[in-house]
């Protein structure tokens, strides 16, 4: 079997506490050999590391999400940037900007992007971009860093977006919303963009598929991702699974 590569997914959220090991064990045996964990705030970067410190198969990244912008302060920005230079992260994120909850301070969340960006450029480091209904925006931030990579997390932004993106050397985050026979913009961007501009995410444990919706989401089907993408484009599941976790990889530099 090809091995998957979960580009995104909280296996340190407190609803895994009760049976993370089993979680992980049923992902294992469905193939899966590496997660990126993203954290997302300074009082729960902790958590992060403590939850990947002691599996090769995790990999923590360090970020401030905008969802959480009224918590992060000045000195966190800071404190990013010792976590990134003393634990070395693969990635800074998850940051960005989300549009979709009009009470979130946007001028705070453009500026806390911002700085992380800078972060990740001076440690040679990708982003892993959260963009609800920001992805102009996010765009126009990241040209101001030439040459910074980024995975824009759960893409669902137009094919016009999602090209220029990938002009620019994103790659995007494809989830289980493909698996939505709604989701017909996406589908014909997973199906149109080069194989090699993608990743397979579950955002565990949220954004669960048609076949799970209210239950909690595990790493373990992203497998499921894979087989729509296939499914789309025509060709086999190895061939999206393989393309998938060298695209990854390469990424995140992880030497597999």
């Amino acid at each position: 079997m090809t091995a998957v590569f979960d580009s995104h997914c909280h296996i340190d959220d407190p609803r895994f506490d009760a049976d993370r090991p089993e979680v992980l064990a049923r992902a294992e045996a469905a193939g899966i050999d590496h997660l990126v964990v993203p954290g997302v705030s300074a009082s729960t970067w902790h958590r992060t590391r403590r939850v990947c410190a002691h599996d090769a198969r995790l990999h923590a990244t360090f970020g401030l999400h905008p969802y959480f912008i009224a918590q992060h302060g000045r000195e966190d920005v800071e404190a990013l940037r010792d976590w990134v230079r003393v634990e070395k992260p693969v990635a800074v994120g998850e940051c960005g900007l989300d549009y979709y909850l009009p009470e979130r301070d946007l001028r705070a969340q453009r500026n806390v992007f911002e700085q992380q960006l800078e972060i990740a450029a001076e440690f040679g480091l990708p982003v892993i971009v959260h963009a609800r209904r920001a992805v102009d925006d996010v765009i126009a931030a990241l040209k101001r860093h030439p040459g910074l990579r980024a995975d824009i997390h759960s893409f669902a932004g137009s094919e016009v977006q999602a090209r220029r993106l990938v002009d620019m050397g994103a790659m995007l985050g494809i989830g289980a919303s493909v698996q939505f026979d709604r989701a017909q913009r996406l589908r014909r961007i997973v199906t149109d963009l080069p194989l090699s501009s993608l990743l397979v995410e579950t955002d565990a444990p949220d954004q669960p598929g048609p076949d799970r919706r209210g239950q909690r989401n595990e790493p373990l089907f992203v497998a499921k991702v894979v087989a729509c993408i296939a499914d789309l484009r025509g060709i086999s599941w190895d061939a999206v699974a393989e393309q998938t976790r060298s695209n990854a990889l390469e990424l995140f530099a992880i030497h597999a």
